[in-house]
């Protein structure tokens, strides 16, 4: 058995990466550590398996995900175990996690024949002697780096969405939650028995890059602005398309029609759920001037109820050890620059834990405020009216996630969040919902997985015409006269010219 040093902290043992409990530093289990040739390899096989498996067509791709999909069902229990044990999470918010994921691999197996099969496009009079076709065909191979934080629901958003559309997908779990990824591919192979279609590589940030610059055809990634960065760089060299989710500072905006009980009860889960640890996380609140003080007292008797520990508690460890000294940073950060600290405060980190903090009357350009934090913090300051809170929830470079809470004019409000995603009364319900799109703006990412986009995120749009008559106006040929220009002429004035 091993112990790391820092309990989460994963560990190298002759060629092996060690994976540890980050409440108790206890050995979870150990894999490979792949190298550049192992990725490679990896890449080259999934190349070939991944034409076998486009040549199975939709039908036979949506019989193989659904038996996946039963399995991960059945094992549900299983899998909650061991993202608890490798991560930290509560078992019962791994079991959510576990069950939205499949949710999105069901969606994705049944819906990838209709978004992406062949279907006839309507052509226009210009060009009425052609019929349009339009088909989206898989890319090859794509990377998929997943995070630590969701290592189930966030990489299956890319992984089942790819497999639908008839790709192969090569997998680098991250090092902190190798075991979750690689109980993934195994139970693929299990339930489909298709070699090589989806393949784990395990290893730190250089086993990332060799991803990047590994030949697949396409790369999705999950993590932070500044390690996207680097990967929209690797993969640069060789114009490797990519999808990014980066990071989130989402707000919240509480009118004051707001059912109370229901914003408090909506923003607690929001903020403190899996630690505060979730992109989508909710870590700003701007709550209108008239029900400020109640709507904190009411967040604040929540939260104080929440448990912290390893075992049977609300809230687990922070992952992440480094993580540690960016929430006691921020929360110091805040109260140093005339922030009050309602609940927690300087004291709440307690590694590896961190109980829950919420602070009020916190500067707009502080840390706790500006950067992402990803802890069981939260921020509530008072606006005097929605538009203000509109613009200071705005005023971040990030724009992943948001919610707001009122009735007469939420959903106008919500609309005018910089955000690719926006919940109205609730917080966090666009991610299970698979007919959606999920992703950001700025400096949260850009591309889109679930719903129908991110289908088409991982097919090549192919567009085809097809002759079916005469050309009345006969414009691409050099047999054109004179006389067919002139009616070009006349019938580009009747048709656009007025």
């Amino acid at each position: 058995m091993t112990v790391a040093n820092a309990p989460g902290t994963p560990l190298l043992d002759d060629g092996r990466l060690v994976s540890t409990s980050p409440a108790t530093g206890v050995e979870v289990g150990r894999l490979p550590l792949a190298t550049t040739e192992d990725v490679r390899r990896a890449v080259e096989r999934g190349r070939a398996a991944g034409a076998r498996w486009a040549g199975l067509g939709f039908t036979g791709r949506r019989a193989r995900l659904l038996r996946w999909r039963t399995l991960l069902a059945q094992r549900v229990e299983q899998l909650a175990e061991l993202v608890h044990a490798e991560g930290g999470k509560p078992v019962a918010d791994a079991v959510v996690e576990a069950v939205t994921a499949i949710e999105h691999v069901d969606w994705a197996a049944r819906n990838a024949a209709r978004v992406l099969g062949p279907r006839r496009v309507r052509s226009r009079l210009i060009l009425a002697e052609f019929s349009g076709h339009l088909e989206y065909q898989p890319y090859g191979v794509v990377g998929v780096i997943g995070p630590w934080n969701y290592p189930v629901f966030t990489p299956v958003g890319s992984i089942a969405y790819a497999l639908a559309a008839g790709n192969a997908v090569v997998f680098k779990p991250s090092e902190y939650t190798p075991l979750v990824g690689q109980w993934l591919v195994d139970t693929f192979a299990e339930a489909v028995g298709e070699q090589s279609v989806l393949t784990a590589v395990h290893g730190f940030g250089d086993v990332g890059a060799a991803l990047c610059r590994s030949g697949v055809d396409k790369l999705a990634f999950t993590g932070s602005a500044a390690t996207a960065k680097k990967v929209m760089a690797a993969c640069a060299e060789s114009l490797t398309p990519v999808l990014v989710e980066a990071g989130g500072k989402d707000a919240m905006i509480v009118d004051g029609d707001a059912d109370l009980d229901a914003a408090a009860e909506a923003c607690v889960w929001g903020a403190f759920m899996n630690a505060g640890q979730t992109c989508i996380g909710i870590e700003r609140v701007y709550a209108v001037e008239p029900v400020f003080d109640a709507f904190v007292a009411k967040v604040v008797e929540r939260a104080g109820r929440l448990t912290v520990g390893a075992d049977g508690a609300d809230i687990g460890p922070i992952t992440m050890p480094a993580q540690l000294d960016v929430i006691r940073r921020h929360i110091d950060d805040a109260l140093a620059r005339g922030g009050r600290a309602v609940l927690g405060g300087a004291d709440a980190v307690q590694p590896p834990f961190v109980h829950p903090t919420v602070l009020v009357d916190v500067p707009e350009d502080s840390a706790a405020v500006r950067e992402e934090t990803f802890g069981p913090t939260l921020t509530i300051n008072r606006v005097p009216d929605v538009d203000e809170a509109v613009a200071r929830a705005n005023a971040v470079p990030y724009g992943l996630g948001g919610a707001v809470f009122g009735r007469r004019r939420a959903v106008a409000v919500a609309r005018r969040l910089r955000s690719g995603m926006a919940s109205v009364n609730s917080v966090l319900s666009f991610a299970g919902m698979s007919t959606l799109p999920f992703g950001g703006v700025g400096e949260s990412g850009f591309g889109r997985i679930h719903g129908e986009d991110g289908l088409r995120e991982f097919g090549r749009p192919k567009s085809v015409t097809r002759r079916r008559g005469p050309s009345l106006l006969p414009a691409m040929t050099f047999e054109r006269t004179p006389r067919d220009v002139a009616r070009m002429v006349k019938a580009a004035k009747m048709m656009y010219g007025r």
